[in-house]
């Protein structure tokens, strides 16, 4: 540590707070940039928490907890996740800025009532002024359990004795020990309560809820209380709950009539005495009752009340009550609607080199019937692929894409434009050449069979975009079980995305060129926008910087073919001219993109970002967002943020999600989105890799994939209403978060 630092840190120890100015600024006392204080929450839990103030922060490696109570003995403590930082002296820590909770676990000997706590932590100043290690010792009373008189728990009590003595008392029965009610609150919410017998715990992972036997009324999403952290040696750290557990259970209706419907709930606990029981499941039937229908004179009342779904769950409710006609009707407006949107942008070229493959022998009957056979395989891999993964829980547009998958197809997209180029005529082995060709013609050679090959491959490989109608027409599949009507509304969502591939190939046959050097010209052209969706595509995969540079080459190259660098003949045509001056645009821009590259800059859009300006002046105007990779890291920032009177957005995103970087770089990047979402914590989930913790996070509310946002309120309660699922422009978007406000 440099010699001067060691002398403020010393002084910080010694001497009072009109020592440490510096400027018009003063260096708080460390009681007062860290104020910490601890109180007993239970029999078995404390709490420490810090206020600290703005611009200091604190280690999570340099606390530590000690008990100086004989009798009590502490266990881990639950810390939230931080902010990653680096610091000169310890390298990359973790640390907390505002305020930090942290609970701690008790075991208590003896019926111990007071415990004397000592508590070590250290922290700095932003300025780079850091504090020695502070040490605070406090002298906690412990609660006593407070006795129930809930007549359930007396029951339960009177049935057997509940004395914790291994070799005398028998175990419980599971229904005494963990007693499962539910009720009916309203038209639209059931209860759940368990009663927990004194001595036995409730896993708060292991509870599950759902409605089976149903018509029309499923569970809508709902939040299980927070429990005591516990490390299991069984379950590994866990959530439990001792004496009881209730919460409310939301009901979405299409179906509006009484009826009696099944809740079954499967749930595991534990004696303290160290015996599990296996896991239990209970089914209750619960009546409900008519639902009421908004009248003449409660419509303006009641109105408010329908906006309580958010838009895949208005789908997936009238998946359930329309026609069949009119349901695919419908979904055939959405793919219209998705046909607008990028993810069947990159389906463009590729459909435009199929045909263009076929060189001068199209005729406009075969383009159409060429772009007809893309778009129904590209729709049926949809249907297909969509049904598996709303059944089976797994998103298998995900699956496809791995880093290798990638690769391979982008080479068929480089061996695509190489034929083009006319590459595969050079004297190169016989062999080979014949591979080459046999490899790239079968996909490009006008057969409906390779149309459609390319189809299915570029649904799943090129456009793994997620919408609100897809995800409605996904759940419904999950929850009814029912793959013919979900299926058909999916094959209809993926014809109405291919209208602008068919309208593409109802035209090409009339404006492509039939024979002369045109049609060479224009080979060459869908050569160059085939390698730039193979660049387009290893972008999920190669670093910026890379990407970068493939930009660059495919400016330079085909600006040396459009004669960038040669001299005008004297008396040249306007084209020859036009064409001379596209190519001197591509070849000063390639050339940016090698100087952005140098300076070792990875945005082709800002390839000279940062070049003669600061480092401030330079940063990037989207949003900053907060990595989660986990359910528990999500659940800890979730509670800090509800601590410090926050609310949450939780955005989920992928490096292939094309949805997910339009949102990033246009909407979230609008100065208009960045005011609304002020006072917001900013969290952000990435499921490039697809990890079990991945998959845990979108099971967890029930997502298929990115992109999707959520928000969160102060009671950590997820506004399920609020979701935003695929693409939203800044002013949509703005309007989104209007309503989460109100």
């Amino acid at each position: 540590m440099p010699f001067f630092k060691i002398v403020l840190l010393c002084l910080l120890s010694l001497v009072s707070q009109s020592a440490f100015a510096l400027g018009a600024d003063e260096i708080l006392p460390p009681d007062q940039a860290f104020k910490v204080s601890a109180k007993a929450l239970a029999a078995d839990r404390v709490e420490i928490s810090w206020d600290i103030a703005e611009g200091y922060y604190l280690y999570h490696n340099k606390m530590r907890f000690e008990s100086k109570t004989g009798q009590i003995q502490l266990g881990e403590p639950a810390f939230p996740s931080g902010q990653t930082h680096h610091d000169e002296n310890f390298g990359d820590v973790v640390i907390y800025r505002n305020t930090l909770i942290v609970p701690v676990t008790l075991t208590v000997e003896n019926g111990t009532s007071s415990l004397q706590l000592l508590v070590q932590y250290q922290g700095c100043a932003d300025r780079g002024i850091c504090y020695p290690p502070q040490k605070t010792t406090f002298d906690l009373k412990l609660p006593t359990p407070v006795a129930t008189t809930d007549p359930i728990k007396q029951l339960l009590k009177s049935s057997s004795t509940v004395k914790l003595n291994l070799f005398e008392d028998a175990l419980l029965l599971p229904d005494q020990a963990f007693g499962f009610f539910a009720s009916v609150k309203d038209d639209h919410t059931l209860h759940v309560n368990w009663q927990i017998a004194e001595g036995y715990y409730l896993y708060r992972e292991k509870v599950q809820l759902e409605l089976v036997n149903t018509d029309g009324v499923t569970l809508g999403s709902y939040d299980i209380p927070r429990g005591t952290p516990k490390q299991d040696e069984a379950f590994g750290q866990v959530e439990i709950f001792h004496n009881e557990l209730g919460f409310d259970l939301p009901v979405i209706r299409s179906n509006l009539s009484a009826q009696t419907v099944t809740l079954q709930a499967k749930y595991q606990g534990c004696a303290d005495r160290g015996v599990c029981y296996p896991p239990m499941s209970k089914k209750i039937d619960l009546a409900l009752p008519l639902a009421q229908q908004p009248t003449a004179q409660q419509g303006a009342v009641q109105q408010p009340a329908a906006q309580e779904l958010s838009e895949q769950d208005q789908i997936v409710q009238s998946l359930h009550k329309d026609s069949f006609s009119v349901t695919l009707l419908s979904f055939f407006g959405f793919g219209l609607l998705l046909s607008l949107t990028p993810c069947i942008f990159p389906m463009i070229p590729i459909l435009s080199g199929i045909i263009v493959g076929h060189g001068n022998r199209i005729t406009t009957r075969r383009a159409f019937l060429l772009s007809l056979s893309y778009v129904v395989a590209s729709a049926l891999t949809y249907t297909v692929f969509g049904i598996l993964a709303a059944l089976f829980g797994s998103n298998l547009q995900t699956a496809f894409q791995q880093p290798w998958i990638i690769g391979l197809f982008s080479g068929i997209f480089v061996a695509l434009s190489l034929s083009m180029f006319g590459f595969y005529h050079l004297e190169l082995p016989k062999s080979l050449q014949v591979k080459l060709h046999n490899s790239s013609e079968i996909h490009r050679d006008g057969s409906l069979l390779g149309a459609a090959i390319m189809g299915s491959l570029s649904s799943l490989i090129v456009g793994p975009c997620v919408a609100a109608p897809l995800a409605g027409a996904l759940i419904f599949i999950g929850q009814t079980g029912d793959a013919v009507l979900g299926g058909s509304a999916l094959f209809a969502l993926g014809l109405g995305m291919g209208v602008p591939l068919l309208l593409l190939g109802a035209s090409a046959g009339k404006l492509l060129p039939k024979a002369g050097s045109w049609l060479n010209s224009t080979k060459a052209v869908f050569g160059v926008i085939m390698l730039a969706v193979a660049v387009w595509m290893l972008s999920r995969i190669l670093p910026g910087n890379v990407i970068m540079m493939l930009w660059a080459m495919l400016l330079v190259f085909p600006a040396i073919y459009l004669s960038a660098v040669d001299p005008l003949p004297e008396n040249s045509s306007g084209w020859r001219k036009l064409w001379k001056g596209l190519g001197l645009m591509m070849l000063a821009y390639g050339l940016l993109l090698l100087i952005g590259f140098s300076l070792g800059n990875s945005n082709p859009l800002k390839p000279l970002q940062g070049l003669g300006v600061s480092t401030a002046q330079a940063a990037e105007p989207g949003l900053s967002f907060e990595r989660v990779a986990s359910i528990a890291a999500l659940e800890a920032r979730i509670n800090q943020a509800a601590a410090n009177h926050q609310p949450v957005m939780l955005d989920f995103y992928a490096d292939w999600c094309i949805s997910c970087k339009e949102m990033e770089s246009y909407t979230f990047a609008d100065p208009r989105v960045k005011q609304a979402l002020k006072g917001y914590v900013l969290l952000q989930a990435d499921v490039t890799n697809n990890s079990d913790d991945d998959k845990a996070l979108l099971a967890k509310y029930q997502l298929i994939g990115p992109p999707a946002i959520l928000f969160f309120g102060l009671d950590r309660q997820e506004k399920t209403a609020n979701r935003v699922i695929g693409y939203q422009d800044a002013e949509i978007f703005i309007k989104s978060l209007q309503r989460t406000k109100s």
